[in-house]
């Protein structure tokens, strides 16, 4: 077994190629920059440039294909041209290596797939109807490169991710601000208190991904906690881990924003498979904290 991992030096990309590691299943990264820490042997392409991939996927002799890369640029992505440019090169991708004589694929997909007026979202029952462009290039891909897989007799699964956190995602998502808020090193920023998000830790994300390219599991499954959060809670639980007054957030106006008050992925599905999240959100963000702040001097001399 070799993995062939796209977005390697993401965000989760960088948990998932640890997660292999711990397993010593080999890795190669497919990317424009080397995977983090040089943890894989990395092929240097730009996916988008329209290169001939068959021959170059053939040269990694992958087996299992872990396509997590995309256009991520927080607050851009959502309405990108982009989206429709990674449906094609992704699809591309899919096909050459299903040519090469790939034997399973897993991609990344998203809870922007389905439709947020449910809040609990089941990957059996809830309505896909994407509002996003980046929604609807994500379901689109989903459905082409399955019919691809099928045509070539590859197995295919899909992980619908729903809001991961953790060291290493970008300073203007939700943990990251809150850190440097508490921190002393921004300004407080107003948030959605009452509204209920599903957080699970990368590292989890990561897991849940290794778990679907271990299995013969087809299909759609959410990666997500199962459980609703408060945002209060993440507001909360950061401010006490730093000693800070939660208030200075909390305090604040929330502006009117057209968003659901929840948002949550039943897992059940992907339990199943006997993936169980390892982390507490209070866990996960003492987690991402730590691995965001050099230690104390002192704590170095005893280590």
């Amino acid at each position: 077994m070799k993995v062939l991992v796209t977005g390697a030096s993401g965000f989760l990309g960088r948990y998932v190629l640890d997660s292999l590691a711990r397993r010593g299943i080999p890795s190669v990264g497919l990317g424009r920059r080397p995977a983090a820490d040089g943890a894989a042997d990395t092929v240097a392409i730009d996916l988008l440039a329209g290169a001939d991939l068959a021959a170059l996927v053939a040269k990694t002799e992958a087996t299992h294909l872990l396509h997590l890369a995309w256009y991520t640029e927080h607050g851009q992505y959502w309405s990108s041209p982009l989206n429709l440019r990674w449906v094609d090169a992704s699809l591309r991708l899919v096909e050459a290596f299903c040519q090469a004589g790939g034997r399973r694929v897993v991609m990344a997909g998203t809870c922007a797939e389905y439709d947020w007026s449910y809040g609990w979202c089941r990957e059996e029952t809830t309505p896909l109807a994407p509002a996003s462009l980046y929604g609807i290039a994500k379901d689109a891909l989903r459905r082409l490169a399955t019919a691809a897989c099928e045509l070539h007799g590859v197995p295919c699964a899909w992980g619908r991710v729903f809001f991961p956190y953790g060291a290493g995602e970008s300073s203007q998502r939700l943990l990251p601000g809150l850190i440097d808020v508490f921190s002393g090193q921004r300004p407080p920023f107003a948030v959605n208190a009452a509204a209920y998000r599903d957080f699970l830790h990368a590292s989890d994300v990561a897991e849940a991904f290794v778990a679907l390219l271990l299995t013969d599991a087809t299909g759609a499954y959410n990666i997500g906690s199962g459980a609703p959060t408060r945002i209060e809670e993440v507001v909360r639980a950061t401010a006490r881990t730093l000693g800070a007054d939660p208030r200075t957030v909390l305090d604040l106006a929330t502006p009117p924003r057209e968003e659901p008050p929840l948002l949550v992925g039943d897992n059940r599905r992907l339990q199943g498979l006997g993936w169980r999240p390892s982390l507490t959100l209070a866990e996960g963000i003492a987690h991402t904290i730590r691995s965001a702040r050099p230690a104390e001097p002192h704590r170095r001399a005893r280590a």
